[in-house]
């Protein structure tokens, strides 16, 4: 690894595909679409299909009842699986020296709505429902308060690349030598205003999104959550490289020829020191869109050739807007790590099989499909492309850089 490398020794998840590092591997390299459901109430005259989390959720200690909202209970279960590895961190490096950066783009506005309709109902707010639930900032306040950390804590909010982006907000802290460790992560959930605006936008699928197809029309919105500690310590998972960017294209549209897209991925390798030959797999962005698809396909293209593998995980989660780069980094490692996958599976595209001809053709995976040489070293990315222009890539490796 480069001096610069940041090991990742532990991860929590909770996504469409399940709760936690086990029941996420076994169904990420199965290809399984069970957590894409069919909903009936988040759309007015419209039912669509969402990647919904179903599992119960626990509610928060008392102590937290404040910050009580889905988002939080979900982002709860996340940075449960890894309390002991950040309790310990907390020993070694004091609570003050532990940074918490977490990105998020819905926060609880789900609760938000339900409030606001009881009180067009009954003209009062509900008991227990604070402003708070839904600020942009609650997140990063809330994990630190709930794994008592008393160093810098914050949220980034850049749509859907916002919780890609906290890895490299925390790696800027560990440098400049305000912490020694930090926690990221970032956790979004359904709720009807942003299906509303996607759906006003044209953007959301009629059945199963269906990335990189020639009958491909738009998203399926999911929601999930995912925690890491990250640390200076060598890990089975190391964080090799960063690309950021903001093209500024369109508010909304991205860079039709990927130019923005192509940076980040260009800036990650020379960040890591790696040559596009290097990396083995690419998490794309994928989200099902005419133009995300097109512009990424370019993008890949003009970086890597048309022979890297790649799939977008989005056809088993759906887009999980501003926890996607957070859930997506969390594939990454779960695909790096021997414990949690022995034979080196890649994640599958889960798609209709018909390649759209206007696009560059990519190398997209099937179900069973593998790394090579799966016991040496090896380099992945992952790709989260949002709203402005505000691009992320991020470089996992595992087993020393190839």
């Amino acid at each position: 690894m480069t001096s610069q490398s940041l090991g990742i020794p532990a991860i929590g998840v909770a996504t469409p595909l399940g709760i936690g590092k086990d029941t996420n591997a076994v169904a990420l390299f199965a290809g399984s679409r069970a957590g894409l459901i069919q909903r009936d109430d988040l759309l007015p005259g419209r039912s669509l299909h969402v990647g919904a989390v179903t599992a119960a959720l626990p509610s928060l200690p008392a102590a937290l009842a404040s910050w009580d909202c889905r988002n939080n209970r979900l982002m709860m279960v996340a940075l449960q699986e890894i309390a002991d590895d950040v309790r310990l961190a907390a020993e070694r490096y004091g609570r003050h020296r532990i940074g918490v950066i977490m990105g998020t783009s819905t926060g609880g506005i789900a609760e938000g709505e339900a409030a606001f309709a009881a009180y067009q109902r009954n003209g009062e707010w509900p008991a227990g429902f604070h402003y708070r639930h839904q600020e942009a900032g609650s997140l990063g306040r809330f994990a630190a308060t709930a794994l008592d950390l008393a160093g810098p804590a914050y949220t980034v909010v850049t749509a859907c690349s916002s919780s890609g982006k906290v890895f490299a907000s925390a790696r800027r802290l560990i440098r400049a030598g305000v912490i020694d460790a930090a926690v990221v992560g970032g956790a979004d959930t359904l709720c009807r205003m942003t299906i509303g605006g996607f759906s006003a936008l044209e953007a959301v699928a009629t059945g199963h999104c269906n990335p990189f197809s020639v009958h491909r029309d738009g998203i399926n919105i999911g929601e999930a959550a995912a925690a890491f500690l990250v640390t200076r310590d060598s890990a089975p998972v190391q964080l090799c490289g960063i690309g950021e960017g903001s093209d500024a294209h369109h508010i909304s549209a991205p860079d039709p020829e990927g130019h923005g897209a192509a940076m980040v991925m260009r800036r990650a390798l020379t960040d890591a020191g790696l040559a596009p030959g290097d990396i083995a797999y690419i998490n794309l962005h994928g989200t099902g869109t005419a133009l995300n698809d097109a512009m990424e396909s370019k993008a890949v293209q003009s970086v890597f050739g048309n022979g890297i593998a790649c799939s977008s995980t989005k056809g088993m989660t759906g887009h999980t807007l501003g926890a996607a780069g957070a859930c997506e980094a969390a594939f990454l490692w779960l695909t790096l790590h021997p414990d949690w996958n022995p034979k080196g599976f890649l994640p599958p595209h889960l798609w209709d099989g018909i390649a759209d001809p206007a696009l560059p053709r990519l190398a997209l995976t099937a179900v069973g499909g593998s790394l090579p040489n799966y016991g040496a070293p090896a380099a992945l990315i992952s790709n989260s492309f949002a709203f402005g222009g505000s691009n992320l890539a991020l470089l996992f490796a595992r087993g020393g850089l190839p």
